[in-house]
């Protein structure tokens, strides 16, 4: 079938097919190239347009990293960075250093270094690292032992993924190879303003915070990113869902969270919960306030794949223009929560 071509496309971030159609994510409403370097979702909630016009039209937003309508930087440095981007995911298991890249483009380092970061606001490094973090998974989800994977992804040493495991994988490497298996996770779902609102958790604290018009979207989300793990229902999140529920009266307290990032995503997550309620900042003021100015479009990656939004603000943030920009749960319920923090900050 030729969905299945395009989702494997999709999935290995294939170059190849890049001008040949472009995908969407369901839960995010944002859609990308092929060879897109963001976070991939189970392949179930991709959903695929032969152009952007396409995508637009059924209400997708384009992806801030890798521009798939053309927009944003300018043609030759974008088109710089794609060819890195496709020789990286050609010889990904090489020793790839800015020298090295550098040469084969016949530009300096530094030129290269910085036009990376302009275009897709992350380093050539941090996108090798990522690519391979990326067919890591792919190899473990096929069945590959962790030295295996390991050694296809072009690593000689277990130290690099064992040091800081959770902040690449999100789990260890076994439970992320088996799908989550042996992972407990409990839920509850209830009524809110904005729709069914689904709070799970581990016993270390909640993993996911997600809101949908009925309770099977919730439950497929939640099992599509715990394929293996032993979820189910129990009134024992009832407290936890009673603390997200808070919120909507202006009164979210702290709560303890089992949610895994890279070193930017925690950083940026934690940017976001730094945003006083009622308030708004841009993607280039959340940038700048982590020390990384030129990251807005890494920024506003890190904000959809927040997995715990009300928790982590990520609504709070919109465009430098003040328009809404795009929102994981919705762009009428970002609107409808905006709102409703403005109207109980006036009260107040």
């Amino acid at each position: 079938m030729i969905e299945t071509g395009f989702a494997d496309a999709a999935m290995n971030r294939d170059p190849s097919f890049d001008g040949v159609f472009v995908f969407g994510v369901r839960t995010t409403k944002v859609y990308c190239r092929p060879s897109c370097p963001s976070r991939r979702p189970s392949s179930d909630r991709l959903v695929f347009f032969p152009d952007a016009e396409a995508a637009e039209k059924a209400g997708f937003r384009a992806c801030l990293r890798c521009n798939p309508n053309g927009a944003g930087a300018s043609g030759a440095r974008v088109e710089l960075v794609r060819n890195v981007c496709d020789f990286i995911q050609q010889d990904s298991t090489g020793k790839l250093t800015l020298a090295t890249l550098g040469s084969q483009f016949g530009v300096s380092p530094y030129h290269l270094q910085r036009t990376f970061k302009e275009v897709l606001g992350i380093s050539p490094r941090r996108y090798i690292e990522e690519h391979r973090i990326s067919r890591l998974k792919m190899y473990l989800r096929k069945g590959d032992s962790v030295v295996g994977a390991l050694y296809k992804t072009g690593y000689n040493s277990q130290n690099w993924l064992y040091k800081n495991s959770t902040t690449k994988l999100g789990m260890t490497p076994g439970t992320y190879r088996r799908g989550g298996e042996g992972m407990k996770v409990h839920y509850l779902i209830r009524r809110s303003p904005l729709g069914r609102l689904l709070v799970a958790a581990t016993r270390h604290g909640i993993c996911a915070v997600s809101v949908a018009d009925n309770d099977k979207e919730l439950i497929a989300s939640l099992r599509a990113e715990y394929p293996k793990a032993e979820i189910s229902e129990s009134d024992d999140v009832e407290e936890l869902l009673e603390g997200v529920s808070k919120y909507y009266e202006g009164r979210l307290r702290d709560m303890p969270l089992d949610i895994h990032g890279t070193e930017f995503q925690m950083k940026v997550w934690g940017a976001l919960q730094a945003i006083p309620y009622g308030s708004t900042r841009s993607y280039s003021d959340v940038a700048e306030s982590i020390g990384r100015p030129r990251a807005v479009r890494a920024v506003a990656n890190a904000c959809g794949d927040n997995p715990v939004p009300l928790i982590i603000p990520c609504h709070r943030v919109i465009r430098s223009d003040g328009s809404l920009g795009g929102y994981g749960l919705g762009i009428h319920r970002k609107r409808l929560l905006l709102a409703r923090e403005k109207q109980i900050s006036a009260r107040a």
